[in-house]
């Protein structure tokens, strides 16, 4: 193999480029069944319970049945003993070579680890003679450990054993590593991967044992050598392996199928890999390779560490797919099959940190999630390694929600086209000094905003039910942060109305110089707001949540720079109606100045009203994102936000008493004419002359 620093990332996997598709397939080949019975894993649950008295929190441990070393721990919860860890192991380095009499006993602990599983009583010894085994034994291809390993049961000792013997050969072994070598190796993995082995990884005291295989795993693969253009390299019914060569005018597909229980679904589970072809063009004229190896079962047993604010375990929703490429690529495609098919499962696409150990969403960007498939953009490091989809842990899909945001955003359409129509209908009445002139002005762009941010709205909601495409859905957020954000700023220019009105006697800016700063406050604070929000998430894929076209919250709090601007202005306006409620007490000299006083306590109503609802719906939008909260929470921010525009007709236009007045005046002098003309048709004086005709 030529010497190349590669990178290792695992999951679902497809190469365009075309090679044919792959199946993996559950059974095993040349006719056999899908599993001998007596090759099955047994679990090996030899103790069930402890014998003494049951004190909650309490707890105990009962050896292992003959034969095997270790002890089975219980844990007393709610007056019944329950098992918590285990350690049973039948499996020593004495097992693995029992054919071989020049082999001594030996430990299988780590140079500086402690392995109780096996000897409790001897120190731990060195496992570099477990190397000099496989060395003295089977150099080639590494098959001297593997009926001792399958014809063992997959007790949680015996997988925690098999995990370090695995995690030690990738470190002592994985020189020269070939095809024989990588398939012993796999044989060993396949077996603690299997469905019925699946329930005992629970019971194994180091959380870590899962993301210690999966590295490796990698590491292990990462040292093979290919022979062959193209090859499947292990076809095991729990762990695939594919081998290839790239080159800058190589054209692969790759994909990986499942067939069979896998997860406790009986269909076939499919992932797939696409590298693009711009990328392929970085590579060197001389080939390259790559390899790529797929778990199934893998995503049920791995164990995250504690992240703060966030609920574990996290479910795995399709395949664990790693893939070796050459260090030049650097973005790869990624298409996993859910296993959980379900409308209401919610996909997130992640890859593994190795370091973390942990999933990290800032790895992978969803552009496609329908009810089948997701597909992912991922990039790749030597820390993130490996891929997949989670499963949403909260999915709030209830057709209250639906109905309720169909109907009152119907309402609320309706209710601010209807507004923007009375004021059309009344302005020359209602404008008749600058204060009132801005105060429409305001309302006017209140409902345009709200209006434009609604439209948004619908369309970012459908278009999240369907095939995304990421561009489009960067700017559907962006349009609707741009027009709810303007919402609160006209608001705020009321506000600014207000002490503007109060403070200024003897001075009276002109309406355009007040109509500059009215649309600087208003739409353009609002677009240095969004645009630089953009700027700084959107490189790093955090500007939009995963699963519908809106600010992220979970990795950047992109919605911050929405959530921070509207409630601090709904705390300024109300601090100003406070204020201007004792001030507008005093009388006022002047018709002139009285009439504006007029006009700013109306003004000062309509702010005092609508502030608290604006922020109230807000309040309660920040407190869905709270994991685990009430489904009233949701119903309440769906009524509030729905309904805002009927609170703006309401409050805003119908309640102010000087556009009723312009209204019947409007109304009336509409009439005048029609009841003019009717009269003059009933005239005597007509009716004489239509005789005489």
């Amino acid at each position: 193999m030529k010497s190349q620093s590669t990178m290792i990332c695992c999951l679902m996997l497809f190469l365009t480029t075309e090679c044919s598709l792959y199946r993996a397939k559950i059974h095993i080949k040349d006719g056999d069944k899908w599993q001998h019975p007596e090759e099955k894993p047994k679990t090996g649950r030899i103790q069930e319970k402890c014998h003494g008295p049951c004190i909650t929190s309490s707890n105990c441990s009962q050896p292992c049945a003959q034969s095997f070393r270790g002890e089975i721990g219980f844990t007393c919860n709610q007056n019944k003993w329950q098992k918590s860890t285990e350690t049973c192991t039948s499996l020593s380095v004495e097992t693995l070579f029992q054919d071989s009499k020049s082999v001594p006993r030996l430990s299988i602990a780590a140079p500086s680890m402690t392995l109780p599983i096996l000897d409790f009583h001897a120190p731990p010894e060195p496992l570099k003679s477990v190397a000099q085994g496989i060395l003295r034994n089977c150099p080639q291809d590494y098959a001297c450990i593997i009926e001792a390993v399958k014809s063992s049961k997959a007790t949680s000792g015996n997988i925690a054993f098999i995990v370090e013997l695995l995690k030690n050969i990738s470190t002592d072994l994985s020189v020269n590593v070939t095809q024989e070598k990588m398939k012993s190796y796999s044989e060993v993995a396949n077996h603690i991967l299997d469905t019925a082995a699946i329930s005992n990884w629970a019971f194994i005291p180091d959380k870590k044992a899962s993301s210690d295989l999966l590295q490796s795993v990698n590491l292990f693969a990462r040292q093979l050598h290919l022979r062959n253009a193209s090859e499947n390299i292990v076809d095991e019914p729990f762990i695939q392996t594919k081998g290839f060569h790239l080159s800058h005018n190589t054209s692969l597909e790759e994909s990986f199928r499942f067939s069979g229980n896998v997860n406790n679904t009986p269909e076939e589970i499919l992932g797939m890999i696409e590298i693009p072809k711009h990328h392929l063009w970085k590579l060197p004229p001389n080939d390259s390779q790559a390899i790529t190896i797929a778990f199934p079962t893998l995503g049920a047993v791995l164990k995250e560490e504690h992240m703060p604010n966030v609920s574990l375990p996290r479910l795995v929703n399709g395949l664990v797919l790693s893939v070796i490429l050459p260090d030049r690529l650097k973005q790869i495609i990624l298409t996993f099959e859910k296993i959980n098919k379900s409308q209401s499962a919610r996909a997130h696409c992640v890859g593994w940190h190795s370091r973390k150990r942990r999933w990290d969403e800032k790895a992978c960007e969803k552009t496609l999630d329908i009810k089948n498939r997701v597909k992912c953009r991922c990039n790749y490091t030597n820390a993130v390694m490996s891929f997949s989809i989670l499963m949403s842990p909260i999915s709030i899909d209830d057709k209250i929600l639906d109905y309720i945001t169909c109907i009152g955003l119907s309402v609320s359409i309706l209710s601010l086209v209807l507004c923007l129509l009375i004021e059309a209908t009344v302005w020359s009445r209602v404008v008749v000094t600058e204060i009132s002139y801005m105060r429409h002005v305001c309302i006017v762009n209140i409902a345009v905003s709200l209006l434009t941010a609604n439209v948004w709205f619908i369309i970012s909601s459908n278009f999240s039910k369907k095939a995304r495409d990421h561009k489009w859905c960067v700017a559907m957020t962006f349009f609707s942060h741009f027009f709810y954000l303007s919402l609160f700023f006209w608001m705020l220019f009321k506000a600014l109305l207000i002490i503007y009105g109060i403070l200024v006697v003897f001075h009276r800016m002109m309406k355009s110089r007040m109509m500059v700063i009215g649309f600087i406050i208003g739409y353009g604070f609002p677009l240095i707001i969004a645009g630089t929000t953009v700027a700084i998430t959107v490189p790093e894929q955090g500007y939009m949540r995963h699963d519908a076209c809106w600010l992220n919250w979970d990795n950047t709090k992109a919605l911050l720079a929405f959530a921070i601007p509207a409630l601090v202005i709904v705390a300024v306006n109300l601090l100003v109606v406070l204020v201007v409620a004792v001030n507008t007490q005093r009388p006022f000299i002047g018709s002139s100045k009285s009439q504006d006083v007029a006009i700013i306590r109306r003004i000062s109503k309509n702010v005092a009203i609508l502030t608290p609802l604006l922020g109230l719906t807000w309040g309660f939008g920040i407190a869905t994102l709270i994991k685990g909260n009430s489904l009233v929470f949701h119903i309440i921010f769906a009524l509030l936000n729905a309904f805002q525009g009927f609170f703006i007709l309401l409050f805003g236009t119908i309640m102010d008493h000087k556009i009723r007045d312009a209204l019947k005046m409007k109304m009336s002098s509409l009439k005048g004419p029609a009841r003019v003309a009717e009269n003059a048709s009933l005239s005597p004086n007509n009716g004489s002359k239509l005789m005489n005709r």
